[in-house]
């Protein structure tokens, strides 16, 4: 016989592993399909809200963070020190095999294979059809999936219609182990200088013994493994051992629709939302998996597709005013040096880097101090005019 579960999570990262975890902890029977020996490139930090918000324990976190260091095309540098608390950094390989292990525990059956398609039974009723690990392909029945299998999601270039057209950065980082001595394991570098990217940054992550350097862009012909190669010598990890090289495409904003208007719905990097000019994904992935979770199990009460929409909808009214400032700082910001070069000059303030480090560390676009907020539009203003030097 055909086994049936409630809902099918197509894709086992953070926002799969939060979506399954959610409809499992409700009651809902849930097959969670993951891809085998899958690691994406990611940079791995976590900010204090998703750690709170989803019990995140302290033996996952590799380092913490307490400070940032923003590199301008001069190489002038702008430290910026968190004031209270630090941000986490993980290690995805070892962090959503614990968010995949969390779902089983609560009740989710894990399933490795590779996702196929969905066709639909006489009685109405989704199959989705996937090769496992061993074995022929097979299939299963569900009365909802939910496709969180990443930027270029096959799940939704099936069912949704302009899935296709989502332009796309391409990220590719290296694994580096790191000197036992010289190398600040607190601090992330982030390097805005054209010739490393002409339109998003590079990064230098700490991950304990190790750290992950990359790049990304979206301009065809950039050679992102020559413009990492620049980035170890630059931060001086050019003789440092390379343990992995990883690149994967990464969204540059949310799809129109998450779902398919009767039993499929996408979500994470599959429905675009990673934060434009940052590239942040982890928070706002398992975010919109415990939503897409939240808005499943309200589909499986009652059977009304409407449910599914609810997601995008909870996700945007919370997150949307975000997307779209820090679409329009990546747009604007990071178009040429001379602009890059007066960003990094204004997060020399203090104004600016104690209400970056709230927004960024809790989420929220924070409105404790309307003074601070009259300043920084004053000093943003004078940047752009070029009243001030950079």
């Amino acid at each position: 016989m055909i086994e049936t579960y409630d809902a099918v999570v197509v894709g086992g990262g953070p926002c799969g592993a939060t979506a399954a975890n959610e409809l499992a902890r409700r009651g809902r029977s849930v097959l969670l399909l993951d891809r085998a020996g899958r690691i994406k490139p990611c940079g791995g930090a976590i900010p204090p809200r998703l750690i709170q918000d989803f019990g995140i324990p302290d033996h996952l976190l590799a380092a913490r963070i307490t400070s940032a260091r923003m590199i301008a095309p001069s190489d002038r540098a702008v430290d910026m020190p968190i004031a209270d608390g630090f941000v986490g950094m993980v290690n995805r390989e070892t962090f959503d095999e614990w968010l995949r292990d969390r779902a089983a525990a609560n009740g989710a059956t894990r399933q490795s294979g590779k996702f196929d398609t969905i066709s639909h039974d006489s009685d109405g009723t989704a199959r989705v059809h996937f090769q496992p690990k061993e074995g022929p392909e097979t299939s299963v029945r569900t009365r909802v999936v939910i496709g969180a299998d990443g930027a270029k999601s096959a799940v939704a270039a099936q069912c949704l219609q302009g899935a296709a057209k989502i332009p796309h950065v391409f990220a590719y980082h290296e694994i580096l182990r790191v000197p036992p001595e010289g190398f600040d394991a607190t601090r992330c570098d982030v390097y805005y200088q054209g010739r490393l990217s002409p339109d998003f940054y590079g990064w230098v992550f700490p991950h304990g013994e190790t750290a992950s350097v990359g790049s990304g862009s979206m301009r065809k012909g950039f050679s992102l493994r020559r413009s990492v190669t620049d980035l170890r010598q630059a931060a001086g990890l050019g003789t440092a051992e390379t343990i992995r090289r990883e690149g994967a495409p990464i969204p540059l904003h949310p799809m129109r629709r998450w779902d398919d208007g009767r039993d499929v719905m996408v979500a994470g990097d599959a429905a675009g939302v990673v934060a434009p000019a940052s590239g942040e994904g982890i928070y706002y992935a398992m975010d919109g998996g415990r939503l897409a979770g939240e808005a499943a199990d309200e589909f499986l009460a009652d059977g009304n597709p409407r449910a599914l929409r609810t997601a995008r909808r909870r996700f945007m009214r919370q997150h949307g005013r975000v997307f779209w400032i820090l679409r329009m700082m990546q747009w604007f910001w990071y178009s040429s040096d001379k602009r890059r070069e007066r960003f990094v000059s204004m997060c020399q303030d203090p104004d600016v880097q104690r209400l970056t480090w709230d927004s960024y560390m809790n989420k929220r676009l924070t409105r404790t101090s309307p003074t601070a907020h009259v300043k920084i539009f004053f000093k943003d203003l004078a940047h752009l005019l070029g009243l001030v030097s950079a």
